[in-house]
């Protein structure tokens, strides 16, 4: 089996294609990269940047390059001694237009009595049959706009098939639709009323059947030729918790692919592994990302920040998010299983829907994979009872029923499906919104209330990881982190000037109140974390972060007077001088030992067990939010020609231009690529002297990776004096800057980094 030393992420999309893919494989190869890394690649919904709304699963996308476009990449990369790894998605497809989907148009044309009615997961007796689409708009009358137009129903823009006999008698658009297999409904009706599976709570994305054989195979098959005829190496997968049985998704794909390297994008909880039996080499590392954040995090700020915007206990927040979610915008699908609870239970259904919508709320990680992971539901059921004792005996009676002896039963299945998109939706997607104290820590697959992490701590994490899970990713940025690594590494320095952040804040508060204090707390940071950006930015973050936290505004409900004071504040980030003198005099403060961090972050991950990811564009600086804004087209040739610079021999500057963490990545992913041999085990590199817990360091079997940690702490104490880290005897090479050390048994880490403020050593002789 072929197996990544590391990997390169690019977007595939229509402005950034296969071809141009192709063409950029060159520069990935000098940067030291192994793999290249792609977006979806499947024929998605016209227009769509991302690729996860897949419309059709046997056709390469021609927007993005078609067949000949991975051709192209695929030989490009073979030829360079570079492997393909691509990311799938299995679990849903696009049906935003169902005429550009063929099974989705013959689902809506034919019914039940569809070919297709089985790929996709449909409760029709839940609506006398039909399938419900929440497409039509506010206002009583909106089916009276609905018009026949060659053989079609049409509404507005939108496009609906025709049953076979059901305009023939020259009925009107309304009476045609009443004979359909489908029922257009009010969009806000979504939430209570939808009969299909979706992906979280987007109606645009029908969830699909997977575990039906034929339609694993069919929605494979392109799958199968990239590996029979040898043009991709493996394969990320995308949200295999929303399917019926991730485990047995992933042994049929073992036998698809011939044993290829696969990776699954899984959410692990603190504490919490990949289910045991599965085949794959890991996850996609948002678990290493939450690990290699929290070293850079100063624990002696948790109180003062805390006390700035305080919020309710994370644990409490997020039990009432996944709460308000189940009763929200996922409440169709807590009826759903309301519905398929057996008769035989005699329970009675609105007490049993709301036991169920507790039990999800109170689901202590992302699901379970029965038998695996039934001591989650029992945790599950004691924390529901002990919140709605009202609830307790209806709690009892659903465990059995949703761990049932023998064969899974549907409710069982679906309630597997179902936690997660409530863990997603009201987790992720709204609490990470709400708890403020440091946003730096409010990332996928984190948790928050894990404030910082000592360098003991990460040690054994990393030890750990070499001797379970030396082949899966470890990543910093990737297309859904909520902010960028740089972002996040300049927010986590205001953990070590707590003090001043909580002053700032209050100045920043007072000049452009909002009203919603926690909000304004992550708003300001998200703007120090980003600073210097555009306007058109700040205004597009700042409205989707408030309405995603939902406290103030809301997606469906927007509140047009906070979100005019919203955009008045981050007017006043560029035009009200106090306000803009706080910000830029804390950016400047925080640039320096943010870039510290960035660069020390980068390097742990480069350099710790697993296969390291670097996400297009962060060779440089990369200050972005939560997309669209990570998603943004990469200035490759800027990158090109900085690399290029690298050869010139001097120690660049770390400032603006970037060229000090381009340094790092390339040295670290080349070493890595180049002398594998050095990266074979883990041990942990002990400092001593003064400033002994600022350093934090490993040997990775000949590469010893040093980096600095709490940069403002260090500075303030003195900087380095006698501070050594202990390393045999010998001379070292750093492959970052080219300069030898000497080392008689404790090397002065001073000298290391009187140019860099890290480090990645070879013993000469080791050369």
């Amino acid at each position: 089996m072929k197996t990544p030393l590391s990997t390169y992420r690019l977007q595939i999309r229509e402005s950034f294609n296969l071809f141009d893919a192709a063409r950029l494989v060159p520069y990935l190869r000098e940067l030291g990269a192994d793999w290249v890394y792609l977006s979806p690649i499947l024929t998605a919904e016209p227009g769509s940047d991302h690729g996860y709304d897949v419309v059709d699963f046997t056709v390469v996308d021609p927007a993005r390059g078609g067949a000949e476009g991975l051709k192209a990449l695929s030989e490009a990369a073979h030829a360079a001694g570079m492997g393909v790894l691509v990311d799938i998605v299995p679990n849903h497809m696009g049906v935003a237009t169902p005429v550009n989907n063929r099974w989705w148009w013959s689902l809506l044309a034919e019914g039940r009595g569809s070919r297709y009615a089985e790929a996709f997961d449909v409760d029709w007796d839940a609506a006398g049959g039909k399938l419900r689409l929440p497409v039509l708009g506010d206002g009583g009358a909106e089916l009276d706009s609905l018009e026949l137009v060659d053989g079609e129903l049409r509404y507005y823009e939108n496009r609906f098939p025709v049953a076979a006999g059901t305009a023939d008698d020259g009925a009107d658009a309304r009476t045609v639709h009443e004979r359909q297999h489908y029922q257009l409904v009010n969009w806000r009706r979504a939430d209570s009323e939808l009969n299909y599976r979706r992906f979280f709570g987007v109606n645009s994305l029908a969830g699909v059947r997977v575990e039906v054989p034929w339609v694993f195979e069919e929605s494979h098959a392109e799958i199968r030729r990239w590996f029979t005829e040898g043009l991709v190496d493996g394969l990320r997968i995308d949200h295999p918790d929303g399917l019926a049985d991730p485990g047995g998704y992933l042994r049929q794909l073992h036998e698809l692919t011939g044993g290829a390297y696969v990776l699954v994008e899984k959410i692990l909880e603190p504490g919490e592994s990949l289910p045991s039996g599965w085949f794959c080499h890991g996850t996609t590392g948002y678990d290493a990302l939450a690990d290699v954040d929290r070293l850079f995090v100063d624990p002696e700020g948790r109180e003062q920040l805390t006390d700035v915007a305080p919020v309710e206990p994370y644990r409490h927040m997020i039990h009432d998010t996944k709460r308000a979610i189940t009763d929200g915008i996922l409440r169709s699908e807590v009826l759903r299983l309301t519905r398929l609870i057996p008769a035989s239970a005699d329970l009675e259904q609105d007490i049993a829907a709301d036991a169920l919508a507790e039990l999800l709320a109170c689901f202590p990680v992302y699901r379970s994979y029965l038998p695996q992971g039934a001591e989650y539901l029992e945790e599950a059921v004691i924390a529901a009872q002990v919140r709605r004792p009202d609830l307790a005996e209806t709690i009892v009676a659903l465990q059995p029923l949703l761990n049932p002896e023998g064969e899974l039963t549907a409710l069982a299945v679906r309630f597997q499906q179902t936690s997660g998109m409530v863990m997603a939706k009201g987790v992720e997607d709204t609490a990470f919104y709400r708890y403020s104290r440091l946003t730096s820590l409010n990332e996928v697959g984190a948790d928050p209330s894990i404030f910082a992490i000592e360098p003991f701590d990460l040690h054994t994490k990393l030890v750990r990881r070499q001797l379970e899970q030396p082949l899966a990713m470890t990543a910093l940025s990737t297309h859904d982190t909520k902010r960028s690594e740089d972002t996040r590494a300049r927010i986590s320095v205001l953990s070590e000037m707590a003090g001043e952040w909580s002053a700032k804040f209050a100045e920043l508060d007072a000049a452009a109140p909002l009203g919603d204090v926690p909000f304004a707390d992550l708003l300001w940071q998200a703007a120090l974390g980003a600073w210097p950006f555009s306007r058109k930015r700040a205004h597009a973050y700042a409205e989707k972060a408030a309405r995603e936290a939902g406290n103030s505004t809301s997606w469906l409900d927007p509140d047009e007077q906070f979100e005019e004071q919203l955009h008045a504040a981050v007017d006043a980030a560029f035009d009200n001088p106090e306000v803009n003198r706080i910000l830029s005099t804390l950016a400047e403060e925080t640039k320096l030992p943010g870039w510290t961090n960035s660069l020390s972050a980068k390097l742990v991950q480069l350099t710790m067990p697993g296969v390291p990811d670097v996400y297009q564009g962060t060779e440089f600086w990369d200050h972005s939010l939560v997309d669209p804004d990570n998603r943004r087209p990469v200035d490759f040739d800027a990158r090109h020609k900085a690399l290029a610079r690298l050869g010139e021999g001097t120690i660049p500057a770390i400032d603006e231009g970037a060229q000090a963490k381009m340094l790092v990545v390339a040295r670290a992913l080349r070493l890595r690529r180049d002398r594998p041999n050095l990266f074979n085990g883990y041990e942990a590199v002990n400092a001593e002297g003064a400033a002994a817990e600022h350093v934090f360091g490993f040997d990775r079997g000949g590469a010893i990776t040093l980096v600095t940690r709490l940069p403002l702490g260090l500075q303030r104490a003195g900087g380095w004096r006698d501070t050594a880290v202990v390393i045999p005897a010998g001379r070292y090479q750093d492959m970052l800057t080219g300069l030898v050390f000497s080392s008689t048994g404790a090397l002065p880490v001073g000298d290391v980094f009187a140019g860099l403020p890290v480090a990645l050593l070879v013993k000469e002789e080791e050369q």
